[in-house]
């Protein structure tokens, strides 16, 4: 598997709107699953979603979604294409922004260790043909400002359900190596 992470902030860079129009809160509603279309014909990413914004984990989820790229995009530069092989001919692909419980969004050191610790746990899985990209962009919670973290995740396959197993795969392995941090306050301490 490939994974890597990196900074996207500034020059009409994305920005993280947590509480966007269509927000559906699972981590204090997991009933409202099926609110999310994307997760109701997907159970593997419904199963990340609630695993992301379950008791133990330190995230919350602001939005996702799941889509099968066009033939172009797999040759493009974008974040969620590596290198194809001949012999694979579909890719799926989800993206999901998250945010820490605590402190509603990430200092931007805390994001940048969280990254780094979260591609170095994904670095030893052999999942070929699959890809998670992390990228930090600048994020709001109601009135709080700070940085939040989108994760990019695909597979490829010869057909659309070999595709769909790897990308159920990916999404396993993603949340099987979420790492802990400490709240905002205490990492800040550290290393400022």
């Amino acid at each position: 598997m490939e994974a890597d992470w990196e900074f996207e902030v500034g020059g009409g860079a994305p920005v993280i709107e947590a509480f966007w129009a269509g927000f559906v809160d699972l981590r204090r509603h997991l009933e409202r699953m099926g609110e999310i279309h994307e997760a109701a014909t997907f159970p593997s990413l419904a199963a990340m979603l609630e695993a992301l914004n379950g008791a133990r984990s330190p995230l919350w989820t602001a939005k996702c979604d799941l889509w099968e790229p066009e033939p172009d995009e797999l040759a493009s530069a974008d974040p969620v294409a590596p290198q194809s092989s001949p012999a694979l001919h579909t890719k799926l692909a989800c993206y999901v922004d998250l945010l820490p419980i605590a402190g509603d969004v990430f200092a931007q050191r805390q994001a940048e260790a969280f990254c780094r610790e979260w591609v170095a746990r994904l670095a030893p899985f052999p999942l070929l043909e699959c890809r998670v990209d992390l990228v930090i962009r600048q994020a709001i919670a109601d009135d709080v400002e700070g940085f939040g973290v989108t994760a990019y995740l695909s597979a490829e396959g010869k057909d659309r359900s070999t595709a769909a197993e790897s990308l159920a795969t990916v999404l396993t392995a993603f949340v099987d190596t979420i790492p802990n941090f400490p709240a905002p306050g205490v990492l800040a301490s550290k290393i400022q």
